[in-house]
């Protein structure tokens, strides 16, 4: 499911135990991402699917890229993969209005 970035921060808030998933290139990454983000590149296509096989079915996950494209393709895998609870951030960390970090 797609989200604003109002309610997908409104989602994470409600959900304490949802992590955090950056789906974009760990230079990408390295440049800034969301606090308590986790990189998992879908752009690796053996290293995420080995990501993916590693999460917890019963865990929300929200899931950014740089525009929405990618996070919109890893959140259909991850559903694919018997993860329902996934949400993917509409216009990703290009429109985020809030605090990104290098650390």
């Amino acid at each position: 499911m797609d989200l604003s970035q109002q309610d997908w921060i409104s989602g994470q808030q409600q959900n304490p135990k949802s992590i955090i998933l950056d789906v974009r290139t760990e230079e990408e990454f390295e440049a800034g991402h969301l606090k308590y983000a986790q990189l998992l590149d879908i752009r690796d296509p053996e290293g995420f699917m080995e990501g993916v096989r590693q999460l917890e079915k019963d865990t929300t996950y929200y899931v950014y890229c740089r525009s929405g494209a990618r996070s919109a393709q890893a959140c259909q895998i991850l559903k694919q993969s018997g993860i329902p609870d996934c949400y993917n951030l509409l216009g990703g960390i290009l429109d985020w209005k809030g605090e990104v970090v290098t650390d």
